[in-house]
């Protein structure tokens, strides 16, 4: 794929999802990109690699990819001649229960609903209708809300269950194994499940997956940014690792200057250009609850008593919805809970060539309060045992990340923060602050690019994707698959001075 005629010089500052996203748009629409990278291996939460065990590949932070299946970006390149190839296993998502049982979602809504016993005809009502609406509403929630939606009556749809507390969701169930699907999913939010428009990620994580499936990337999730980097090369652009950005005063001149970091370290970056009101608004960002790493090599995988489980390639740890609201509501109050909720991934299900001989990675997330400075590895493998007896036994080698060790594996996870800021109610319709372009920074010509910018987290490149947009338009370019470009902002200055890159 080659970049359409035209000129102008790009910087992105980092090269995890978004940053690689907002190169390759800016690149295809005839911009010279550079993309620079603080540490020595691109990706940033979808980097992938051995630990412990040789031949055993992890992914380092995100694995199942439900948001990225199904990205309005992602879905409008070929990336598989670049080597990205969707792998799905057979079941997409297990939540075990105390009994032994297990609710089981798959990409069928109808198969989902069979297996739910009374509250199949009430799980077909709710997600038939936002399955089959799955794109339109994608392509929608996942621009900035104050964008006016091409579908307004199905977003409404939507709309009308996403505004409610994900606790008001969950009385149209009344069986524990739909109960606890939808709590596990709706647990996504890192946040409390009362809160209004607490339903609204796990009414779209269900509908998307219902969709699109979970799936991994074959050879892990670094083959997505792989790939947008192979396309991004190919475009002509250049990515340099190992260079770390504290001002905007090292940069060589550029038209556009995409920041792929949380507002606090942008504002940084931008240092005095940034104007007061801006600064004041990134001030105020709040960040989210953290998470705790533990990635175990297994010889023989997780002795599941759950039959789903042992099928699946994402297992939810959590209980009963009620145990999962409290669990998620005492993290958020800052107490590390003795039965945290977990997210486990079992990629290597889907794809084999993740494991070596009878010995295979898991891995799996504990939601614990920001900036954790604890152990939970004990309380997660109590998890693992209250579900899976003999779990102990069967581990080769384990490794775990806290929260200030997430932190230093990617500066943007504040406090173990990986969904980049809190979705409180106000927050998760107006991140980074409350303005018609969340993407612009008030400086002309620099732009927030990370998942601190709607849509938010998940490696799916929306967030960088709508930025070099936002800086298209700024710059009276042509958008793709947008209006005619603005002229407003010809006049701006259209280069910085002139820095070499230190």
């Amino acid at each position: 794929m080659r970049p359409r005629t035209g000129s102008g010089e790009a910087i992105v500052v980092g090269a995890g999802p978004n940053g690689l996203a907002a190169a390759v748009t800016l690149a295809l629409s005839g911009f010279r990109v550079t993309v620079l990278e603080a540490a020595d291996t691109i990706g940033g939460g979808t980097r992938s690699g051995e630990l412990g065990v040789p031949g055993v590949v992890f992914d380092h932070c995100s694995s199942a990819h439900v948001v990225g299946a199904g990205s309005p970006f992602l879905r409008s390149l070929d990336l598989e001649p670049y080597g990205l190839e969707w792998l799905w296993p057979e079941v997409d998502l297990a939540h075990p229960l105390d009994s032994g049982g297990a609710g089981a979602l798959y990409r069928s809504v109808g198969r989902t609903a069979d297996g739910l016993g009374a509250d199949g005809h009430a799980w077909r009502r709710l997600f038939g209708p936002l399955a089959a609406d799955a794109e339109v509403l994608a392509d929608a929630v996942m621009r900035p809300l104050a964008r006016v939606p091409r579908h307004p009556l199905r977003l409404a749809r939507f709309g009308f269950h996403a505004l409610q507390p994900a606790t008001l969701v969950a009385k149209r169930f009344r069986t524990d194994e739909a109960r606890g699907v939808f709590g596990g999913v709706a647990a996504h939010l890192f946040g409390p499940l009362t809160q209004p428009v607490g339903a609204a990620i796990g009414l779209m994580i269900i509908a998307m997956g219902h969709r699109f499936g979970w799936p991994a990337a074959k050879g892990g999730s670094r083959a997505i940014t792989d790939a947008l980097a192979a396309l991004l090369t190919e475009a002509g652009g250049h990515i340099e690792t190992g260079v770390r950005v504290r001002s905007l005063e090292e940069l060589p001149p550029a038209d556009a200057v995409m920041l792929d970091l949380v507002p606090a370290a942008a504002a940084e970056v931008i240092g005095d250009r940034l104007p007061a009101r801006v600064r004041r608004a990134y001030a105020r960002f709040r960040h989210g609850p953290g998470a705790f790493k533990l990635d175990l090599a297994v010889e023989g995988g997780i002795p599941w008593r759950a039959e789903y489980c042992r099928r699946a390639g994402t297992v939810h740890l959590g209980g009963s919805f009620e145990e999962i609201a409290h669990v998620e509501r005492e993290v958020h109050r800052g107490r590390m809970p003795q039965r945290p909720f977990m997210l486990v991934s079992q990629q290597y299900l889907a794809d084999p060539g993740r494991s070596s001989g009878g010995i295979h990675p898991v891995s799996a997330y504990a939601h614990v309060p920001h900036g954790y400075a604890g152990d939970a590895t004990s309380a997660m493998l109590r998890q693992f045992e209250r579900f899976a007896p003999g779990t102990r036994e069967r581990i080769v080698s384990l490794t775990a990340m806290s929260t200030a060790e997430l932190e230093r594996y990617n500066a943007n996870y504040i406090g173990g923060d990986i969904i980049s800021g809190a979705n409180t109610p106000l927050q998760l319709l107006t991140r980074p602050r409350m303005v018609p372009d969340p993407y612009r920074t008030g400086v002309p010509g620099v732009f927030l690019c990370s998942a601190a910018t709607p849509p938010g987290a998940g490696a799916h490149g929306m967030s960088g994707h709508n930025a070099a947009r936002s800086a298209l338009r700024a710059l009276g370019r042509p958008v793709p698959g947008g209006r005619a470009p603005s002229t407003a902002l010809r006049g701006a200055p259209r280069r910085y001075r002139k820095h070499t890159i230190r």
